[in-house]
């Protein structure tokens, strides 16, 4: 007793704070108390609580302000009582209520999503342990531009804080590491609160680590580090205090690392007495006990303490009767935020200006960027080799850094999953991001972002968080680029729900889908064939077009008619009709030389959405369908294509829909002969329409 005494003497934290605290304590231990009782209930969905970490997680969550940033992760339900969330708000989530505020019901519970203004913000928050600190990091990038560029809201000196939350297990994962790197290296404001109870599920920190996250963070220059005794709360908040002040004031990052007991079990699916021989000892350090010791030598009373707890076990058991009876979602809910509503939905502007000459495509990509950057000052550009020096790769980032300024076209390492992963971030910060992943054969490393960050935040946070990005990706095989230079992806792409992808074949194509894709609130893959960029093969004269003027935008899922056939071609039903995109289009045309006035071409322009209702008028018009890609035939987006218009355009066909592709290979070969053989060509091309012309 004398030395809580002597702590309690010691603190600067005002009693009100602790006796909050203390409810908010209480609180939370009579949720997972109460959790277990009824767990034939709560344990229909997954779910984890903060059992054991209350302390440190209150200490944090009682000092954030409404323009602060945080993002829990599943075992912090403690932090959001803290920050002003009720047991309440977070039983809906337990249960997949309805009205659960965070995500409608949709995803785990402690997996938030908030937006109101009296809180601090949480951006979409998923279930991948790690994958929460590359965007939360996004969001600190984000705080730091707009305060660069002059154009942050003024909060008198109380500038935002942001707080990533993740556990001293997750610290292994590869994508922590991108986040921490780019965290040293460029200064953002953001805490990295590590939770340390020294499991992950079932293995323990001997199994899992060579060392504990305060020790691999002194690898980061930059980062100052701070441990913490975390079932302490006036340790926790005094020291936690001092980071804020930190950050809020120095504008640098900070790791916390809090040593905690799992007092809980790992989730209500796996269960502590299976497999855990420590329980005893992380008992002894229980922080509510040791809360209760530290105050009662505050002159609080037991009697005043125990009337706390009783109301707070009182409260928490009439909110979770009233959760209970709260309404389910209905079947219908499912279907709401697929995507956030465009502001562009038919084509404007100029799309061929008089007096001007024919630009290669690569140029009329770095002009809208550059109309873009000159028009919103909340848009910037990064990626690898897009700064001063290159320009990028394929120049089609050049002078931009020059007009622009390093702090707003710059350069990352090479880390593909910050990349498109911090977009998220940026996004909910009003950034509007545009990044570059620098070849297509090089996105694997950033799909777990995009699909489990970036392609879920709408849809997940139930409307709240659209992730605004526009992720530029150099696609195609082009002068004996070899097996890592050469790939087309967008197969993989288009089985991610939730994205925007387009492929255009030609430079004013580009530049509307471009502008088209800034000003979408969803994300956008824009996927851009090396080999149409300057136009040096053979028959892709075309795809160097007139630049459009600065208004002009194409909305996705809108095809274009490249050429039609003759009408008494058609009438004679000697016709047919190619459906294509990217570098198809030009194999396509070239054939069709061969073949007067029978064939029309269609350019698809965007793969996501799809322009189904040109497709099918096509298909209906013409009674034969070819479809041309670069990727091989099978398990394909273009196979896949061939499905769609069979089923919805059978009683009209004539023939099978026929499909041409790349070889069914692993990779491209760097040999040119074998690259050749490997892609379709015009030839190739000209093969399949004569023989489904013959049908």
């Amino acid at each position: 007793m004398s030395e809580g005494k002597s702590q309690v003497k010691k603190t600067n934290v005002s009693k009100d704070i602790l006796k909050k605290a203390w409810r908010l304590m209480c609180e939370a231990r009579a949720m997972s108390d109460l959790f277990e009782e009824h767990k034939q209930v709560t344990s229909k969905y997954v779910h984890a609580c903060s059992r054991g970490h209350e302390a440190v997680q209150l200490a944090l969550g009682l000092q954030l302000k409404p323009q602060d940033w945080v993002a829990p992760y599943y075992r912090d339900d403690s932090i959001l009582l803290g920050i002003g969330m009720t047991p309440y708000d977070c039983m809906l989530q337990l249960l997949a209520k309805r009205d659960d505020p965070f995500s409608g019901g949709r995803t785990y519970y402690s997996h938030p999503s908030l937006k109101d203004d009296d809180k601090p913000k949480i951006p979409h928050q998923s279930s991948a342990t790690g994958m929460q600190a590359i965007p939360t990091t996004g969001v600190a990038m984000g705080v730091q531009y707009l305060e660069k560029q002059k154009i942050a809201e003024d909060f008198n000196g109380q500038n935002p804080v942001v707080v990533c939350s993740i556990g001293d297990a997750a610290m292994t994962e590869g994508e922590v590491s991108e986040a921490l790197q780019m965290a040293a290296l460029k200064q953002f404001p953001i805490m990295y609160f590590v939770q340390d109870n020294e499991w992950d599920i079932s293995a323990n920190s001997k199994e899992t680590r060579a060392q504990n996250a305060a020790e691999f963070a002194k690898g980061f220059k930059g980062i100052e580090v701070i441990k913490i005794e975390g079932n302490d709360f006036i340790e926790s908040y005094e020291k936690l205090e001092k980071a804020i002040h930190i950050i809020r004031t120095e504008r640098r990052p900070v790791l916390i690392h809090a040593s905690v007991p799992l007092l809980g079990h790992h989730t209500s699916g796996v269960r502590k007495e299976w497999y855990r021989d420590d329980l005893e000892e992380h008992e002894k350090r229980d922080p509510l006990p040791k809360f209760r010791e530290t105050l009662l030598g505050l002159d609080l009373t037991e009697k005043e303490l125990e009337e706390i707890q009783n109301k707070a076990i009182e409260s928490v058991q009439e909110q979770y009767d009233k959760a209970t009876e709260a309404e389910d979602p209905k079947p219908e809910d499912l279907f709401d935020y697929d995507f956030a509503p465009t502001p562009v939905t038919e084509e404007k502007g100029e799309r061929e200006p008089k007096g001007k000459e024919a630009t290669v495509m690569v140029d009329s990509a770095l002009f809208a960027v550059r109309e873009i950057l000159s028009k919103h000052p909340e848009a910037l550009l990064y990626g690898q080799d897009v700064g001063g020096r290159l320009g990028g790769v394929f120049r089609e980032a050049a002078t931009l850094a020059q007009q622009f300024g390093d702090d707003r076209v710059f350069n990352t390492p090479i880390q593909e999953a910050f990349i498109i992963g911090s977009t998220v971030g940026m996004a909910a910060t009003g950034c509007k991001p545009i990044v570059e992943v620098q070849f297509a054969d090089y996105i694997w490393p950033g799909l777990n972002q995009l699909f489990t960050e970036l392609s879920r935040s709408y849809y997940l946070s139930n409307g709240k968080w659209p992730a605004s990005s526009l992720i530029r990706v150099p696609i195609g095989a082009y002068g004996s680029g070899g097996p890592y230079h050469s790939s087309s992806v967008e197969s993989v792409l288009t089985n991610i729900r939730g994205i925007k992808i387009a492929y255009p074949s030609t430079g004013a194509d580009l530049k509307g889908l471009l502008k088209a894709g800034f000003y979408d609130p969803n994300p956008v893959v824009m996927l851009e064939h090396k080999g149409l960029y300057w136009s040096k093969i053979k028959g892709t004269e075309k795809a160097k077009t007139i630049e459009p003027d600065e208004d002009y935008v194409i909305p996705f899922g809108k095809g274009r008619v490249v050429q039609e056939a003759d009408q008494n071609q058609v009438e004679k039903g000697k016709s047919m009709a190619i459906i294509t995109y990217g570098m198809g289009v030009y194999w396509s045309t070239q054939a069709a030389k061969q073949f007067d006035g029978k064939i029309e071409i269609i350019d698809l322009r965007s793969l996501v959405p799809v322009d189904e209702k040109l497709i099918y008028e096509t298909a209906k018009k013409h009674s034969k369908i070819l479809v041309v890609t670069e990727e091989p035939e099978i398990n394909t987006f273009a196979q896949a294509l061939c499905g769609l218009i069979q089923r919805n355009c059978f009683e009209h066909l004539d023939a099978p829909v026929e499909i041409i592709g790349s070889e069914n290979l692993p990779a491209i070969p760097l040999n040119s002969t074998l690259e050749a053989t490997m892609l379709p060509n015009a030839d190739k091309v000209a093969e399949k329409i004569e023989a489904l012309l013959n049908y």
